[in-house]
């Protein structure tokens, strides 16, 4: 049976698979390089997403285009992440990255053979990676299949409408991951839906 079949079988889910054509989703896409994924991610981070890619450009213009080793980020000046419009938190949260991988020797092909679960405890060790960071990672870095980010403000805002759920905080986040249940093993796919519904 195929993922949206699957997903269909929420009546209120089946809505969303019957309106939305597969080109308006969010598809995730293997990132070659998790560091890259992860740095545009705390880029990113409550921005649109047009201010993120402007900061985004800047960042690899610090490196001659080219996205930088761990040590060429752990060596430049905070001055210089902050005269890109980086604010000194997130600076230090991009350093932090690079000292991370290169102190752990992270190597891309290492991910595949690693759970979510695993994953998700490796990367959560990062300063300034939170939960919802390793959660995008899972969903569009590594092209994970059943990942459900509960804490994502999109996704809050869609299965509130969808659902009516009059909830907020721990018990609307315990009420999503109950209804979400019923689309394993595709939550990435329903969070894709999800998102597309929202943006409509």
């Amino acid at each position: 049976m195929n993922a949206q079949k699957i997903l269909s079988k929420d009546p209120k889910m089946k809505m969303l698979v019957d309106s939305i054509p597969a080109s308006d989703l969010h598809v995730p896409g293997q990132k070659s390089d998790l560091r890259e994924y992860l740095v545009s991610s705390i880029i990113s981070q409550q921005l649109s997403t047009k201010v993120a890619a402007v900061i985004f450009s800047r960042f690899i213009d610090l490196y001659d285009k080219k996205f930088p080793s761990n040590l060429q980020i752990i060596q430049t000046p905070s001055d210089s992440l902050r005269g890109i419009g980086l604010s000194a938190q997130k600076s230090q949260y991009i350093k932090n990255i690079a000292e991370f991988f290169e102190t752990h020797k992270l190597q891309d092909q290492a991910w595949p053979t690693m759970s979510d679960e695993e994953v998700g405890e490796l990367l959560i060790k990062i300063k300034g990676v939170g939960k919802w960071t390793t959660e995008m990672v899972l969903m569009f870095g590594l092209c994970r299949e059943d990942v459900f980010s509960s804490g994502d403000y999109g996704i809050q805002m869609a299965m509130k409408k969808l659902y009516k759920l009059n909830l907020e905080g721990k018990e609307l986040q315990q009420k999503m991951q109950r209804i979400a249940e019923k689309w394993r093993p595709h939550r990435s796919l329903a969070c894709m839906y999800l998102w597309a519904w929202k943006d409509q």
